[in-house]
């Protein structure tokens, strides 16, 4: 299964350097030198990194100065996991293990189904198509989702007033 792990963002210098929008929770790991990151345009490898300014700013062996650096911007980084692996971390998920699992209310009943895993610089958000087919952004926090069952294929979530029916208080 191909994870996505990265996009290229904009070109910084003239050396083909570029920044990535990190999507994963290992960079260390997957953006080290000599890695073989997957594209639509064929395998890529890091031939250098480095983080500027909290940014990470990768080189590539097929992109050698700034024009090369430019023709990659948006391109998704991709990496290939076996559908079974799991991350290190004990409270990390990747997206594919979360989409299509069953979400219930810690009260008892269905929320609906997740169906996206949203990635944003302050969180992550589960996206929920309910029972009568709205989605519901949840913000994925151990206040508002305290359990993730992978082998049972469900989360449950404990929301605020208002997230799932905004006549709620």
């Amino acid at each position: 299964m191909r994870l996505v792990v990265g996009r290229v963002g904009r070109a910084h210098g003239l050396g083909g350097e570029v920044g990535v929008e990190v999507r994963t929770d290992e960079p260390e790991v997957r953006f080290a030198v000599g890695a073989q990151l997957l594209t639509n345009r064929g395998t890529w490898t890091v031939a250098a990194r480095r983080w500027h300014s909290g940014r990470l700013l990768l080189r590539f062996t097929q992109a050698e100065d700034r024009t090369a650096a430019e023709a990659l911007t948006g391109v998704e980084l991709f990496v290939e996991v076996d559908e079974s692996a799991v991350p290190e971390e004990p409270d990390a998920y990747y997206d594919h293990q979360l989409i299509g699992m069953a979400a219930e209310f810690a009260g008892g009943g269905s929320a609906g189904v997740i169906t996206d895993v949203i990635h944003l610089p302050a969180q992550d958000l589960l996206a929920i198509r309910t029972d009568d087919d709205r989605e519901v952004l949840v913000p994925f926090v151990a206040a508002i989702v305290p359990t993730v069952d992978v082998p049972g294929r469900r989360v449950v979530i404990d929301p605020p007033g208002g997230l799932f029916d905004p006549d709620e208080d």
